[in-house]
């Protein structure tokens, strides 16, 4: 039987679950491959597959040698390059195409992650997608790091952030590059945002002069002494872009 080309939509649709898995569960027994490989009607095995080639791609994986199957497509890389050179209409556009295969409308999506939007026409369409746009940001880093804080390893979903290294409001080209995102809990995103706690290019936390001037109190070795120097929880995947964090080292810690 002569083997069906993966088309430009199939592509689009595993990307978003390559953004939203473990490196580690792509394989033919995850649930969630399962579930995409019946409704594009690959099987689970074809979408673990392309989920390799995908990882072939990241520049963290190629590092590490990951080579995905030999016969990786020139759409393959280029799905990849579309998604890295636009984030925000490309996730938007694959959370459209899943919404389809599910049989269920972009805006329902929105509601239940929001509470119901009330915008009509045009202005609605533009929250429809700032929220489900920041819900796939959410979902990627927090699959990304295994759903544990970075710093303290909290693995509590509810008060997990998927921070962003440069302040969303700073650069919209990368506000949902999974790379521009840490998984951290409530108080180390609060430490993180507001520059008491910073991450060096080489991924060690350092704390700020002023944090450190509270080190003879009760709760400072607990919550903050006992992680300074420690190397940041890495992810399996999109790792954070050195430059990314020299820009909050430089524009937010407080040195």
């Amino acid at each position: 039987m002569k083997r069906k080309n993966w088309t430009t939509e199939e592509l689009i649709v595993t990307f978003n679950l390559y953004c939203k898995i473990p490196f580690g569960t792509f394989h033919n027994r995850n649930p969630k491959v399962i579930e995409l490989a019946k409704m594009i009607d690959r099987t689970p095995n074809a979408v673990a597959l392309k989920l390799c080639n995908f990882a072939s791609f990241d520049p963290y994986h190629k590092n590490r040698g990951v080579k995905g199957m030999q016969n990786a497509s020139t759409l393959d890389r280029k799905i990849w390059e579309e998604f890295t050179n636009n984030w925000e209409e490309q996730i938007f556009e694959s959370e459209k195409l899943l919404a389809k295969l599910q049989n269920r409308e972009i805006e329902t999506i929105a509601d239940e992650q929001d509470g119901i939007i009330s915008r009509v026409g045009e202005d609605k369409m533009r929250e429809v997608k700032t929220r489900v746009n920041q819900n796939f940001f959410r979902q990627s880093i927090l699959s990304n790091y295994f759903y544990r804080c970075a710093i303290c390893n909290l693995n509590i979903p509810e008060l997990l952030i998927a921070s962003h290294i440069i302040p969303w409001s700073f650069n919209q080209k990368e506000r949902l590059n999974p790379q521009n995102g840490i998984c951290l809990c409530s108080l180390h995103d609060k430490a993180f945002d507001t520059g008491f706690i910073g991450i060096k290019t080489d991924y060690h936390i350092v704390l700020s002069k002023e944090l450190a001037k509270m080190q003879k109190e009760s709760y400072f070795p607990m919550y903050f002494g006992n992680y300074e120097n420690n190397s940041m929880n890495l992810p399996d995947k999109f790792l954070p872009k050195p430059e990314f964090l020299e820009f909050h080292f430089q524009q937010k810690f407080r040195k």
